[in-house]
């Protein structure tokens, strides 16, 4: 082969190379580029997106002890029994407690609930009064534990039918004319005249507790001793269903929102007409913070000539709902 084809050939070779070379050296320039931008697409965390900020933890991280927080003052006002038994020396001997020491309630975690109960019996009624405090934990980072409490508590009002504002007013009147459902939430039902066991979950934590109301007429304990009399209990005396002690006759007495106990508060009032025996519940919620703590405060009486009235009941509830508050101001 002639010299100049030869060199020819040899040319044209070595550009086929180097043009192979440049384009495998684009390929691998590519793929290398490629993957890169496909890592900051993979969907994991961090990179330039940045994590949200979580809450603010709640307040209060502990709970009082419940059968501590009422006052013995306020005691000998709610139980009139007691305090007879307490002035006499007529309190039963079959228990360790005094006429004033509440019984704990059973919680499942004593750091998120506690409460405690205590039974006044006489021989015209039967009261019993049951203090829960419930201390509310946020698992939502972007909700903090004092606004999951706020929730929680304006359910807790939605449910009993207790409008907070003008706008849930409004909401309560339009819902007025559908057919109304039992309120079977805690445990016990609106209707007049049942209730229920309760349980952990709601308000119903320390009602499981009064399965002893069966009977609660008062009047002999197990020992067939006679109770204290009622001389001192006000409330249990002959009223009328016209009585203004009734909130069906005064609007200052129906259930309602209240402005000054806690950061929000309400009451709610029930007369059930059970066979068993005649009773008012009065149930005093409110919530400071991240803690919502409930008054549940009840008579019982047999003669049904007798209607518990809701003055007393409601006050006395309310002024140990202030001084449930003020201890968690202090």
């Amino acid at each position: 082969m002639p010299r100049r084809a030869k060199r020819y050939v040899v040319c044209a070779t070595y550009a086929t190379n180097a043009a192979l070379a440049l384009v495998l050296a684009g390929a691998l320039t590519g793929c290398t580029g490629s993957s890169g931008s496909d890592g900051d697409d993979d969907g994991k965390p961090g990179g330039s997106s940045a994590s949200p900020t979580a809450a603010e933890p709640g307040k209060y991280r502990t709970l009082p002890k419940p059968c501590d927080v009422a006052p013995v003052s306020t005691l000998r006002q709610m139980l009139p029994g007691a305090a007879a038994a307490e002035k006499d020396g007529s309190a039963s001997p079959d228990t360790d407690r005094g006429p004033f020491e509440g019984e704990p309630s059973a919680t499942y975690d004593t750091d998120r609930r506690v409460g405690c109960r205590w039974k006044d019996a006489t021989t015209l009624s039967t009261r019993h009064l049951n203090v829960d405090f419930e201390r509310v934990v946020s698992y939502d980072p972007a909700v903090s534990d004092d606004e999951q409490a706020e929730q929680l508590f304006a359910k807790k009002a939605r449910k009993a039918g207790i409008p907070l504002s003008p706008d849930d007013a409004d909401k309560e009147s339009d819902d007025a004319t559908e057919p109304p459902e039992a309120n079977t939430e805690d445990g016990k039902t609106h209707e007049k005249g049942e209730k229920g066991d309760g349980g952990e979950e709601g308000d119903g934590a320390t009602k499981g507790a009064k399965g002893d109301k069966e009977g609660k007429s008062g009047g002999v304990t197990p020992e067939g001793k006679s109770t204290p009399t009622d001389e001192a209990d006000e409330s249990a005396t002959p009223q009328k269903s016209g009585d203004p002690s009734s909130p069906a006759q005064n609007e200052d007495l129906a259930p309602r929102a209240l402005e000054d106990i806690g950061d929000s508060a309400y009451i709610d009032d029930e007369l059930h007409t059970a066979d068993s025996g005649l009773h008012r519940d009065i149930t005093l919620v409110f919530r400071t913070a991240n803690v919502i703590a409930t008054v549940e405060y009840d008579q019982w009486v047999t003669d049904k000539n007798r209607i518990p009235g809701s003055e007393d009941l409601q006050e006395r509830a309310r002024e140990l709902a202030v001084q449930l508050a003020e201890q968690f101001e202090d």
